[in-house]
């Protein structure tokens, strides 16, 4: 992604679902940044069984300085264009919610957007595809209730 005309890349960590765990926004794609990210997964979630990255030679190494990462099975997927992958598809909400933006503008303002909207956005994200229009209307009711419940007391909270 660009930010005020300068490139900065975007790491994701994704489950086996498909569901975001994590988002870092960063300058450079190097050995210390991957091990900033991998510490940033590792601080909120489980050690993996697996972890899935692209050939970049700089994640093997992040990976070794890692001691909890040190057992785990690494794979190495070709990224390519038209790859049908978890990890290149869950760019698509970011990209889209990008352009409704205009673009973002600052480095710290993206990652505090993209660490609140990830699980927000996943809440409401159905699997439209495994279900008919019945299924995913009351699904969502429920997710809007719940939803409800938990912001709007908050909202009062601060009002009074």
């Amino acid at each position: 992604m660009t930010l005020r005309g300068e490139p900065y890349l975007l790491w994701r960590a994704v489950d086996e679902h498909g569901a975001e765990l994590d988002v870092l926004v960063q300058k450079r794609r190097d050995k210390a940044a991957a091990k900033r990210f991998f510490q940033r997964v590792l601080r909120s979630n489980p050690v993996p069984r697996k972890i899935v990255t692209d050939q970049l030679r700089s994640y093997p190494a992040a990976k070794a300085d890692i001691p909890e990462l040190v057992k785990v099975k690494h794979v190495f997927v070709k990224a390519a264009a038209r790859v049908n992958n978890r990890a290149e598809n869950i760019h698509q909400p970011t990209r889209r919610r990008e352009r409704q933006m205009c673009g973002f503008r600052d480095a710290r303002r993206t990652q505090a957007f993209l660490s609140c909207s990830g699980p927000i956005r996943q809440h409401f994200a159905l699997p439209r595809n495994r279900m008919n229009a019945e299924c995913h209307l009351s699904i969502l009711k429920e997710r809007l209730s719940t939803w409800y419940g938990l912001t709007v007391p908050a909202a009062a909270d601060q009002v009074s």
